[in-house]
């Protein structure tokens, strides 16, 4: 069987492979980042397709392969698919300098990814709504002198200026404060949750005539509290609907209109498409 550190680096060039992105740093942070020291002593239970099996012992490279670990098996927790974060953070590129919150940290495996991605200059904000969690993820980053662990709701609590945020629970619409705490240029990547059979990725540019709202991928996480019911009044989107959205609008600055494709309280998404104000 091959090294932990050579199957953590193989793992590296796989993750970076599957990123789709020019920045090289991606590979380098995938293999500096030990994963077994967010998951807690083994042998870990992992979920591969339909199946749950125990790691054979608790030599970590059984976890640099694209498998779920379990972290909560009652609360249906997990680190997540490494091969999905992968894609994320290539469509959502960090960059050095740049501040991220992190909604649904977890134990703050991709936390620490984040938090090497924005180095120098660079932080996160990481918000973990589950006590036992958040105190695991702030023992496990204590040597990360540019992440901050908050122990809150998300949706209930005002976020920092952000020029990244990354949610990792699954919201029917992102709430307008999260729009709101995008920097110009900041992008937000979020699992979209409309209903129980529509499942999509989206990544949001917020431009200064709009937000580019951009559905990429199918994505299931588990629901974000306080964020993933639509009340009675929501248009609720067919998927093929929710696909063809490419912006998404607060209602204080613009009302719903025939290209809405859904609509809940404060936020809706259209199929209009917003481009860049010409600076000529």
């Amino acid at each position: 069987m091959a090294k932990p550190d050579e199957a953590r680096r193989f793992y590296a060039r796989l993750m970076a492979a599957q990123a789709r992105s020019s920045d090289p740093r991606i590979e380098e942070v995938f293999a500096s980042v030990l994963r077994e020291a967010f998951l807690g002593p083994g042998p870990w239970t992992v979920f591969a397709g339909e199946g749950r099996f125990e790691t054979p012992s608790a030599d970590p490279t059984y976890i640099y392969q694209n498998v779920l670990v379990v972290l909560d098996a009652d609360k249906g927790i997990n680190n997540g698919e490494p091969l999905l974060h992968a894609m994320w953070l290539g469509k959502v590129g960090p960059k050095p300098g740049e501040h991220v919150t992190h909604i649904g940290a977890g134990t703050g495996y991709y936390t620490a990814l984040l938090a090497r991605l924005v180095q120098p200059g660079g932080g996160v904000t990481a918000f973990e709504l589950e006590a036992g969690l958040a105190a695991r993820a702030k023992a496990n980053l204590a040597a990360y002198g540019n992440v901050e662990i908050v122990q809150a709701d998300a949706v209930a609590n005002p976020l920092p200026p952000s020029d990244v945020i990354y949610v990792n629970a699954g919201v029917v619409a992102p709430p307008a404060a999260w729009l709101k705490a995008l920097t110009p240029g900041g992008r937000m990547i979020f699992p979209w949750r409309p209903s129980e059979t529509v499942g999509l990725a989206v990544l949001i540019t917020r431009l200064e005539n709009g937000f580019v709202c951009r559905p990429f991928m199918g994505s299931w996480f588990i629901p974000c509290v306080g964020a993933s019911i639509a009340k009675p009044a929501a248009k609720i989107p067919t998927r093929e609907r929710a696909a063809r959205t490419r912006s998404i609008w607060l209602r204080e600055d613009k009302a719903p209109d025939r290209t809405a494709t859904a609509v809940f309280g404060d936020v809706w998404f259209s199929s209009r498409t917003v481009r860049a104000e010409s600076t000529r």
